[in-house]
């Protein structure tokens, strides 16, 4: 048996322990050989001495988060309980995470995570990025707060948003309305984001002035897209010829941002995603970065993280299963080859 007693300085207890004491309550749960009790700013803990300092760790860690978020949610509790360590990719509000853009209301958006702050500056220093990643991390909305960012610094004239019109399974084909009814659907995620950044009169008047532009990418054909902020998003829907024309469309002084998660492809079956093959075919030309995001910089909700390391698990279990499958096939077709010789 170990007894540990653990001093808490200058934090709001309840913020720490959680509503009557719901934080400490859950290391309690997840720890159940560790007797967990608090009085005052003290904590004690008693039990198995190499369990009671995990969970002393823990408790540490809870402590270093409040500090640098000033909250500590029941979420981000039981992010800790999961084994993650939020400091990884978790970014905290100090100086050396500098916020991107005013929102609404002076709301500062900064990256949430390592990456997405890697995303930042690799924009600042490339005139084309690439960020890839599942659903979840941020990638749509930091790349709109650095086009809002861009043009309320005028380093650019205009904000292009676009994204290829492909149904995720879903046939909206006989959807009433015009053609901008139809296609909206498409690219609420846009505009989600847009309204989170600008007020709404100045968003209405950016838009009617075409300064921020919407717009599915088959308008982008023919087009010379200079002064402008460009965002291509949803860019494993794209297919290689049109993601090649998007490119090309991009003048002198353009910025341009592709986002694409290549787990979600929605293209017909045998259509190969553009972005696979300008990921591979642009991968080392100076000027144009690829970012990389994971799981890990999830800011959903906590279950969509485990979500999408469940389907990586099974993506993972059926490509070895097909090359397993291949090998079995060539090791076949060898031996069959040698009794023929």
């Amino acid at each position: 048996m170990s007894e540990i007693n653990l001093t808490v300085d200058d934090l709001d207890l309840v913020a720490l322990y959680g509503r009557n004491n719901q934080n400490l309550n859950l290391l309690s749960v997840a720890y159940p050989e560790v007797a967990i009790t608090s009085r005052g700013n003290t904590v004690k803990l008693s039990g198995d001495k190499k369990t009671a300092q995990k969970v002393k760790s823990k408790i540490e860690l809870m402590i270093r988060l409040l500090r640098e978020h000033k909250e500590l949610p029941k979420q981000m509790v039981e992010d800790v309980l999961n084994g993650d360590n939020p400091f990884q990719t978790k970014l905290s509000s100090g100086s050396n995470n500098p916020t991107i853009v005013h929102g609404r209301g002076g709301k500062e958006i900064k990256a949430k995570t390592v990456n997405q702050k890697f995303l930042f500056e690799a924009s600042e220093e490339n005139d084309i990025v690439f960020a890839i990643g599942p659903a979840g991390t941020g990638k749509t909305y930091t790349a709109v707060a650095m086009a809002v960012r861009a043009l309320k610094n005028r380093l650019v004239k205009k904000i292009i948003l676009t994204r290829p019109a492909v149904e995720a399974g879903e046939n909206l084909g006989f959807l009433p309305g015009d053609l901008k009814d139809k296609v909206d659907p498409y690219l609420r995620p846009l505009y989600d984001a847009l309204d989170d950044m600008l007020p709404a009169d100045k968003l209405n008047k950016f838009m009617t002035e075409r300064t921020i532009e919407i717009a599915p990418l088959a308008f982008m054909r023919g087009r010379t897209l200079n002064d402008a902020f460009v965002i291509l998003d949803e860019a494993q829907n794209c297919t290689n010829a049109q993601i090649k024309m998007f490119l090309t469309r991009l003048g002198p002084s353009a910025k341009c941002i592709i986002t694409g998660d290549l787990s979600q492809i929605d293209l017909p079956y045998r259509v190969q995603s553009g972005l696979k093959v300008a990921l591979d075919l642009l991968g080392n030309v100076n000027g144009i970065a690829r970012v990389n995001l994971s799981a890990e910089d999830v800011v959903r909700h906590r279950l969509v993280k485990e979500i999408i390391r469940a389907y990586e698990r099974e993506s993972d279990r059926k490509k070895q299963e097909r090359e397993a499958a291949y090998q079995a096939e060539q090791a076949e077709r060898r031996k069959s080859n040698g009794e023929e010789e």
